[in-house]
């Protein structure tokens, strides 16, 4: 029964609910950058190195689901582009949890490498964020429509147009993130930094 209400809300407010969503998940970020919570553990280099390596993998897995899924709606299976978009977003959210526990466990990697590289390096990471912000509320309202109207219904909705906006921006987001993480970690060298969160 509260499911079905859950979804009905959901189905009747989709504007609301991907607002509610987006800033819950702004909260959670922007308060694990500034505030030291206590409700992460503190992380060794090797460990950080191992979340980072996670991170990269969870994001090369998303961005193959995200371009599946865009191919599968283009070929109209529906079916199969659904549950790539579905698979695509609980990726995204196992990346929140590991993302959240790296960088609130303490430790940066600073990029050390040539001026020209460390510019591109900064240009790729600055878009790589913030496509990543942007991207949140157009996501989550695409998912929103597509998991609580039919197919048939969602001819009448926003969620092509949202998708392919979405899907986009993700997309690019992802495949920056992968490159920088390459050229941090395994292509030019870094220095490894604790980071100590400012007291508000």
């Amino acid at each position: 029964m509260a499911t079905a209400t859950a979804r009905r809300r959901l189905r009747e407010q989709p504007l609301a609910a991907t607002i509610g969503l987006t800033i819950v998940g702004y909260a959670l970020v922007i308060g694990t950058f500034l505030l030291d919570l206590p409700i992460y553990p503190d992380l060794t280099q090797g460990q950080v190195n191992l979340f980072t390596h996670a991170i990269a993998v969870i994001n090369t897995a998303t961005t193959v689901l995200l371009i599946a899924g865009w191919y599968w709606i283009r070929a109209g299976e529906v079916a199969k582009h659904r549950l790539a978009m579905i698979g695509s977003f609980a990726l995204i959210l196992l990346f929140l949890v590991v993302y959240l526990v790296r960088v609130g466990g303490g430790g940066e990697k600073l990029f050390e490498g040539p001026q020209l590289i460390y510019y591109a390096y900064l240009i790729m990471l600055a878009i790589h964020i913030i496509l990543s912000i942007v991207a949140v509320p157009v996501v989550l309202y695409a998912l929103i429509l597509g998991l609580t109207h039919t197919p048939r219904e969602l001819e009448q909705t926003a969620h092509a147009r949202i998708g392919r906006i979405a899907a986009g921006s993700w997309i690019l987001s992802l495949v920056l993130g992968v490159v920088t993480y390459l050229m941090l970690n395994h292509i030019y060298d870094y220095e490894f930094a604790i980071v100590v969160a400012p007291l508000l």
